[in-house]
């Protein structure tokens, strides 16, 4: 299976004074318990509101952006202040923003967030476990079938090192099936991990990902990997196992270029999930002829340009510019968003309210990143954003 994911053209932007934009414009950024329009609180202040813009697209018809297209860039810079602000451990609050300081919102970048963080540092650059890829490769994929950190840290508390030369599957059963008796939850609810009952026979879902585990293993996916020649083709070989679709290929994938398995540029190749194609769908009345990973690419590609056309300071990652799994998960983020700030914008799911409420975590990350990326150095040297340009991080 192929897919399409390739760089489209070249394309340019012009502010559109149409009565459909203009009437977008006014729609609210933010709104408070009771409705109310609020403007959006940014480092540099309130922002005048801006039309919302139409994209002319050389060769393809013009895309046609809503009021969440304006909201996804605000959201973006927003949702990086936060987190640099709490990584200063700086007091609440971060935001003026009603709807992110209510409602529990990833990160800017995927690599940031807590789970992604447990894995670069608790899991896959570990001193005292093996290095090789094949043990490496083990670990991160065991990680990722429950995608929780207590499911890990059990696993290590009861068995002691997680290594593959010494796994069996009946321990490991056996310590998942004495917590899920004890009513504990071993599944990050971040995505569905399909059951995979029709794969391998077994009644429980960890049972059949142990086995699906090991079937990798027998295969040497991870000495495939090695020799894969793009991000797409380590997605191809993921997707090639059964209960893994598009979407979970693609995050594999990510997860494995995080260590030195693969070393491929996230700018390489995209594929949306569900709530991603949702967000896509609010910010984009018109496609004008792109399709969705094309899209993606094209906000990738736009970035730096769309947050001067807004006036928008954003802080990048210790000078990593947003890569196309983190403009993915944007998307996704936007979707719930605008669920909020912009009820009137129907998506796909027709889904109308946010599950989850912002609760803090007491305990400090201490961030630490792929060091092919070069961003540590600078962490350890206690440098925050923009701070070679002179703009350091506003702390109001």
């Amino acid at each position: 299976m192929k897919i399409d994911a390739t760089k489209p053209k070249k394309r340019s932007l012009t502010p559109s004074r149409s009565k459909a934009n203009e009437a977008a414009a006014q729609l609210p950024l933010d709104i408070d318990g009771a409705g109310t329009s609020l403007l959006w609180a940014t480092a540099l202040g309130e922002e005048d509101r801006r039309s919302a813009p139409t994209v002319i697209v050389q060769h393809l018809s013009p895309l046609k952006v809503t009021a969440a297209y304006e909201s996804y860039w605000r959201f973006a810079a927003e949702r990086q202040h936060i987190f640099f602000k709490r990584a200063k451990r700086m007091p609440q609050p971060w935001t003026r923003n009603s709807v992110l300081s209510t409602y529990k919102f990833t990160n800017a970048y995927r690599a940031s967030d807590r789970v992604s963080q447990y894995l670069i540092r608790n899991v896959i650059y570990r001193d005292d476990l093996p290095s090789s890829n094949a043990e490496v490769f083990f670990r991160i994929i065991l990680f990722k079938l429950f995608n929780k950190i207590e499911t890990w840290t059990l696993l290590e508390a009861e068995l002691g090192s997680v290594i593959y030369s010494d796994y069996d599957f009946e321990r490991y059963c056996d310590v998942l099936g004495r917590a899920m008796q004890r009513g504990e939850t071993i599944y990050s609810a971040a995505y569905i991990m399909p059951p995979g009952s029709s794969a391998f026979g077994y009644p429980s879902k960890h049972q059949n990902h142990l086995r699906l585990l090991e079937k990798m293993m027998k295969d040497q996916l991870a000495q495939k990997l090695e020799g894969a020649s793009s991000m797409q083709s380590a997605f191809e070989l993921f997707r090639d196992y059964p209960t893994i679709g598009d979407f979970l290929a693609y995050q594999f994938a990510t997860d494995i270029n995080y260590s030195t398995i693969t070393n491929f540029s996230e700018m390489d190749f995209v594929i949306p999930g569900p709530g991603a194609r949702d967000g896509l769908r609010k910010c984009f009345e018109d496609f004008g002829g792109l399709n969705e990973p094309e899209l993606i690419r094209f906000v990738a590609d736009k970035q730096e340009q769309e947050f001067e056309r807004l006036g928008i300071n954003f802080p990048s990652l210790w000078g990593r510019r947003l890569q196309l799994i983190d403009c993915q998960n944007l998307f996704c983020e936007i979707d719930k968003f605008s669920r909020v700030a912009h009820p009137e914008i129907a998506g796909r799911t027709g889904r109308t309210r946010i599950k989850q409420k912002f609760s803090q975590s007491f305990e400090p990350i201490e961030f630490f990143y792929p060091p092919k990326w070069g961003l540590n150095e600078r962490i350890q040297a206690g440098a925050f954003p923009n701070e070679a340009s002179g703009d350091p991080l506003d702390p109001s």
